[in-house]
């Protein structure tokens, strides 16, 4: 369930795209500092939104560095980190944890149960740096887990809870601007949700794992209704963000929020489309 945060690169500027990706190669180095090769592997465009979200809000001071790294040996390249980048790195690690066990518990998913097994001191870490964060997270998880297996068709329940988890990583402070980076994360989070459910449409179908979409499809909603509720979730969402002071990064957060988060629904949908064509043609 992760990956849909990212930028639309093409759309970028070329110094725009290397002022992001100096972001994620700060989340990077952080990750493999404070959790090793596994807290690493666990690396997501998801959280490096979040850490320049908050960079934009709160405008910490962020140096630039030039470093090397495993991945680019050969030449140095920028990385940039702030208070918020560790902060996401634990956040990272929790839900990375999290997913990696209620895939393996759920598919018997071999290399997310070696994964898991891998973050569990990881885990710990963070879990002793937010516990109540982390027992957030795993109690809307055991809802979740819950209303899958009921095949709840209520999309909302199933959606919202996720985006529980999600409102609470992205509330790192008690302000006044709390509530908006509660907003953006809810609906954020109830999206990414979604946006899986819509993409795993044709496997839930012929595996038989819930997926409220294909409920909603099965009761006589249509593949455009499905999109019509991403649209809802994302309008929500950049309502709020809008709502917020950023000015630093502000055109990159626009790029995610407004065309990037959409870059592999545009790809589902245009696969989905050349099989029916291609269906016709046979």
């Amino acid at each position: 369930m992760f990956g849909y945060v990212t930028v639309n690169q093409p759309e970028l500027k070329i110094r725009e795209y290397e002022w992001y990706h100096s972001f994620y190669c700060g989340l990077c180095g952080e990750l493999q500092k404070t959790y090793g090769i596994p807290g690493q592997l666990s690396l997501t465009y998801d959280a490096t939104f979040l850490v320049i979200l908050l960079t934009g809000l709160y405008e910490p001071e962020t140096p630039c560095r030039e470093v090397r790294c495993i991945p680019h040996p050969l030449s140095k390249h920028q990385s940039r980190t702030n208070e918020f980048t560790a902060y996401a790195a634990d956040m990272n690690v929790l839900l990375a944890y999290f997913q990696c066990v209620d895939d393996w518990k759920d598919e018997r998913n071999i290399p997310k149960g070696a994964m898991s097994a891998a973050l569990k001191g990881a885990f710990r870490k963070a879990e002793a740096k937010h516990p109540a964060k982390a027992e957030l997270i795993a109690d809307r998880l055991r809802q979740l887990e819950i209303c899958e297996k009921e095949g709840d068709p209520d999309i909302d329940r199933a959606s919202g809870l996720f985006g529980q988890i999600t409102a609470e990583m992205f509330a790192v402070r008690e302000d006044n601007w709390t509530e908006e980076l509660r907003r953006i994360g809810f609906y954020l989070g109830k999206f990414i949700y979604l946006m899986d459910a819509y993409e795993d449409l044709e496997k839930d179908e012929k595996s038989g794992n819930y997926n409220p979409f294909l409920i909603r499809i099965r009761q006589g909603a249509s593949v455009e209704d499905c999109e019509e509720y991403l649209n809802m979730m994302m309008a929500e969402c950049c309502r709020s963000f809008e709502r917020l002071p950023i000015l630093t990064g502000v055109e990159i957060l626009r790029n995610i929020l407004y065309s990037g988060v959409w870059t592999r629904f545009g790809i589902t949908t245009l696969r989905r489309k050349e099989k029916e064509q291609h269906g016709r043609s046979v």
